[in-house]
């Protein structure tokens, strides 16, 4: 595949540090190597690489700006921030010069900061327009056991709901479709805690299923009891890759990026 029309460089030269990731990340679930990612010509995500086993879910950390968003959306094939250099793996095969529609395709949903409800569109609509004929994602009536306030709304326009109904829709909406790996942009932002424990249990279940997630949340704790495993990010680069207890057990740690 090509990025802007030529091969994405993936070489060791060109990916400072990239070498330190021994694992082939072809053998992985789900890698990513030597990421380089930039908006323009600001140095946004410099050479992150880590591995997801199938069914984990990876908290993704760090203070606002350190480039948290940007490997989400350098993950998706979004058009910002673009990949300069590095890989992206799962299941064996390789997406960093995927187009963002190629990503989607292969299994890669990203549900952004913002929710993307379309305007117009009652619940069932939403998800209808997501659907692809032969699309092997979960039934509607699963996403509504899943999310029963989105059955008991489903004739209601989207963009009306509350914020978590508006969250359970973006994520229902990704587990439509022949969904891999999960991508979650802040979903508890501005979010009840009774709603925040509703999209915990629902999460919950999304891993039981063998799906794997990565989410990007400023409220670290509930993502780090959430998650299997974390990332830090600092500036642009890991600082930090481990077991979520790990993180929770060091003071310092957390003290040192995090501000918890």
């Amino acid at each position: 595949m090509t990025l802007d029309g030529e091969t994405a460089d993936v070489s060791p030269d060109n990916s400072p540090g990239a070498e330190s990731f021994d694992a082939n990340p072809a053998d992985a679930y789900f890698a990513v190597k030597g990421l380089q990612a930039f908006y323009g010509d600001s140095y946004i995500v410099q050479d992150v690489s880590f591995q997801i086993n199938e069914g984990e879910i990876l908290a993704l950390l760090g203070r606002n700006g350190a480039g948290k968003t940007s490997t989400l959306r350098a993950i998706a094939r979004a058009e910002a921030p673009v990949l300069r250099h590095g890989e992206v793996w799962l299941q064996g095969v390789p997406l960093h010069g995927a187009a963002t529609h190629e990503a989607a395709l292969a299994g890669i949903q990203l549900v952004p900061e913002d929710r993307r409800i379309i305007q117009g569109l009652t619940v069932q609509e939403n998800l209808d327009l997501v659907r692809i004929a032969g699309d092997p994602g979960w039934e509607f009536e699963r996403i509504f056991d899943l999310f029963p306030r989105l059955k008991e709304r489903r004739k209601q326009e989207g963009t009306t709901l509350s914020g978590g109904e508006q969250q359970m829709l973006a994520i229902g909406r990704a587990l439509a479709r022949d969904l891999k790996l999960l991508l979650l942009d802040e979903p508890y932002e501005g979010l009840a805690p009774v709603v925040r424990h509703d999209i915990e249990k629902a999460l919950i279940e999304v891993r039981n299923a063998g799906i794997t997630t990565i989410i990007v949340e400023q409220n670290a704790v509930a993502a780090l009891k959430l998650a299997d495993r974390a990332a830090i990010l600092d500036t642009g680069e890991i600082v930090f890759d481990g077991s979520a207890k790990e993180v929770l057990d060091n003071e310092q740690l957390r003290h040192d990026y995090l501000a918890i």
